[in-house]
């Protein structure tokens, strides 16, 4: 069995009972940084022979997964921190097992982009990006106007440069700009993509919202507004609340507004 563990993408203790026995029982671990993942290892005594398995030996680190399993042993994949396969190796291995008829599974767990868009509080669906393209041309082609709530994971380097560009494409909508999730200094932080910030470090899950749906009727005059409703056989009291909820204003406003007339 090919174990997928998700690991914490911070604080240590955000792994689950499950990972931890799973990690300490399998034959092998392949991780993205050895040193790195023996510091999660040690803190939970975990002692099992780390092997290299990020994106640019993924493939050249195949066949000794693979010889793993014709061999009928357990390992573990994990990456630095969250899931594998999310911006992290993985899916290469994935499509392997499946075309060799091996046994897979995940180990459930944090990650990133899930944790930042429960903190942003907007509503599904969503569509996550991972980190935007380098070049324009592959930008312009992911991304258009109609994009709803929009997911990004940012280098501290290019925040700023990519908020410019999302601003240029998608408007200038909310944002919810997560830093260092579930570490000492998490913050969460509401602004819009015209912003710009002055971080020097950090890990940063950006969180665009879909733009703002504009009522129509929003743009006609309130009495016009309340005409609108009156026309259409409602009695007065419900039209006033039909447009105090369209304009996200007190019933009692538009009372006073109707009343001047």
């Amino acid at each position: 069995m090919v174990y997928f563990v998700a690991t914490p993408i911070g604080n240590l203790a955000d792994i689950s009972y499950r990972a931890v026995e799973v990690l300490g029982n399998v034959s092998a671990i392949f991780c993205e940084d050895t040193r790195h993942s023996r510091i999660l290892l040690d803190h939970y005594g975990i002692q099992k022979p780390l092997y290299s398995y990020h994106k640019f030996n993924e493939a050249k680190s195949l066949p000794a997964v693979l010889s793993f399993c014709d061999n009928g042993q357990d390992v573990a994949v994990i990456s630095d921190a969250g899931m594998p396969c999310i911006n992290d190796p993985g899916n290469v291995l994935v499509n392997a097992l499946v075309k060799r008829g091996y046994p897979y599974t995940v180990i459930s767990g944090a990650s990133a982009f899930v944790n930042a868009f429960v903190l942003s509080g907007y509503q599904p669906p969503f569509t996550y990006y991972g980190f935007l393209p380098d070049k324009t041309s592959e930008r312009d082609a992911l991304l258009d106007a109609s994009v709803g709530v929009a997911i990004f994971y940012v280098s501290v380097h290019d925040l700023n440069e990519n908020l410019r560009y999302l601003h240029s494409r998608l408007g200038n909508r909310e944002c919810c700009l997560v830093k260092e999730l579930t570490k000492l200094h998490e913050s969460v932080r509401f602004a819009h993509l015209g912003d710009t910030f002055d971080d020097d470090k950090g890990e940063f899950v950006l969180v665009v919202n879909r733009a703002e749906q504009i009522n129509p009727l929003c743009e006609l005059t309130v009495q016009q507004h309340l005409e609108y409703y009156l026309k259409d056989g409602m009695a007065k009291n419900d039209a006033v609340k039909a447009v105090a909820r369209d304009r996200n204003v007190p019933k009692n406003e538009i009372y006073k507004q109707t009343l001047q007339k």
